[in-house]
This record gives structure tokens, C-alpha cells and sequence, in this order.
């Protein structure tokens, strides 16, 4: 990465610093907690946590730091989300091992065309071998499917399945915040080493997306929360753009 990138990320995650933790974590701190427990006790979480450490090639930030997040987060939001409805807790606990299942494979073929459908299918030839039902394996591939932003979904047809899919997109989708601005952009710059002059030309379009993924989040607790993860990454975008242009060469 360009000498000017590795100060501006610095700066970003300082301006990041001094920010308040997500209210996310603090109202469902014991929800993020179990759903934390889960992912650590799991046999099968383990043995998937192990294959995507493996095989999952970082892609612009979506590498497997950015699987674990959306895995616990989409764990969390299963825990949050079952509520409303009438599940026994073994239940409950099994959704959650599915959304983490899901958010572990989400990115799976993240460098390839059309990343979330291929992934879809190449996440059932993954766990055939793994004690997940025909339909706990349809789950999972649905709401890989439909985790990107601003593309078609598929027919969910189930409520838990729904359940699943819209936990998957809104952990994904809280990464569109923060995380941002701390690791996700420095990334691709780094990979495309974009020229500072072009990045700050593409800044303010980068920051309008920002603005329209704050009205496509699904679950009720993403609604709700989502957008304020994207509230902080806007704050922190909108200072950090002025340290940007504090780099910029002289016209």
C-alpha cells in the first residue's frame, strides 16, 4: 500500500476510535454473547470456521475476519429475530448455527461473477458431508444467494428460511458502516492501487451507496439498527474525507 493510503487509514481508524460501540452490541449484548458461545462450542462451526480459514482467498476486505463478523452478527440477529415467533430453544439454537453456517460461507466465491449464486451451490457441496437436513442445506444456499445488495432474490418459502436469509444480508450489510472505513476500502485500493487523485474523485459516489443501503435492510431488528451502523460510517467517511483531501497535490 501507497506511504499516503497508510496514513489515511491510520487517520480513519482513529476518527473511527472515537466513536461509540454500536448500540447493536450493547441492547443484545446477551444475544451476541450466545450467539459468541455458539460459535465457539460448535463442532460444525469449528469444522466450517477451519474450511473457510482454508480456502477463502481475501477479496477487497472479505476475507475471513469479515466472515466471522457477518457470522456472529447473522447468529446474533437469529437469536433476536426467533423471538417473534414460537420456537423452543433447541430451536433457536439450531437457527443460529445455520445463520453462522451461512455467514461463514457467504463470501465463498467472493472473486467470481455472479460470487452469491455460484456460492450458493458450491456451499451445498461443502457441508454434504456435515450433519445439516436437505433443507437446513437449502437454507443455507437461499441466503447466500440473496445476500448481495440491489440484486434479485430468490423465493424463501419458508418463514425460518426467511428468517435465515434476511439475518444473513443485515450482518453482511452492517459491515457497510464502520468496518468501511477501517479495513474494507484500504483494501481494494490497495489492490487496485487506485491513484489518490481518482479515489477522491470517486469519494462522493461511494458515499451516496452508503445512503441507499440504509433503506434495504430485512429484519426487524435491522431496520432499526442497520441504518445506524451506516450513520456512524457516514460520520466517520464524511471527516476522513477532508483528511483526504488535505493529501492532494496541489492543483
Amino acid at each position: 500500500m501507497e506511504p499516503v493510503y497508510v496514513r489515511i487509514r491510520e487517520k480513519a481508524r482513529k476518527i473511527a476510535s472515537h466513536f461509540p460501540q454500536q448500540a447493536f452490541y450493547n441492547d443484545f449484548s446477551l444475544e451476541n454473547k450466545s450467539a459468541l458461545n455458539i460459535f465457539e462450542t460448535d463442532t460444525v462451526i469449528d469444522q466450517l470456521h477451519k474450511f473457510v480459514s482454508d480456502h477463502l482467498e481475501d477479496d477487497f476486505g472479505h476475507g475471513i475476519k469479515h466472515s466471522v463478523k457477518v457470522a456472529l452478527d447473522a447468529g446474533a440477529l437469529a437469536f433476536i429475530e426467533s423471538q417473534n415467533y414460537d420456537y423452543s430453544a433447541k430451536k433457536t439454537e439450531r437457527l443460529v448455527v445455520i445463520a453462522q453456517s451461512a455467514g461463514l460461507l457467504h463470501d465463498i466465491k467472493r472473486k467470481e461473477k455472479n460470487h452469491a449464486a455460484k456460492g450458493a451451490i458450491y456451499s451445498k457441496e461443502i457441508i454434504k458431508s456435515h450433519p445439516f437436513t436437505d433443507s437446513e442445506k437449502n437454507t443455507i444456499a437461499v441466503a447466500i444467494h440473496n445476500h448481495q445488495a440491489f440484486k434479485k432474490t430468490i423465493a424463501a418459502n419458508s418463514i425460518h428460511r426467511q428468517l435465515i436469509s434476511d439475518c444473513l444480508y443485515d450482518a453482511d450489510k452492517f459491515r457497510w458502516g464502520p468496518d468501511n472505513f477501517t479495513d474494507t476500502v484500504w483494501d481494494m485500493v490497495a489492490f487496485f492501487n487506485t491513484p489518490l487523485v481518482e479515489f477522491a474523485s470517486l469519494y462522493p459516489k461511494a458515499m451516496q451507496s452508503l445512503i441507499r443501503i440504509k433503506k434495504t435492510f430485512r429484519t426487524h431488528t435491522g431496520k432499526i439498527y442497520g441504518p445506524r451502523f451506516i450513520d456512524t460510517g457516514l460520520a466517520i467517511g464524511r471527516e476522513l474525507f477532508q483528511e483526504v483531501q488535505k493529501e492532494l497535490p496541489d492543483q
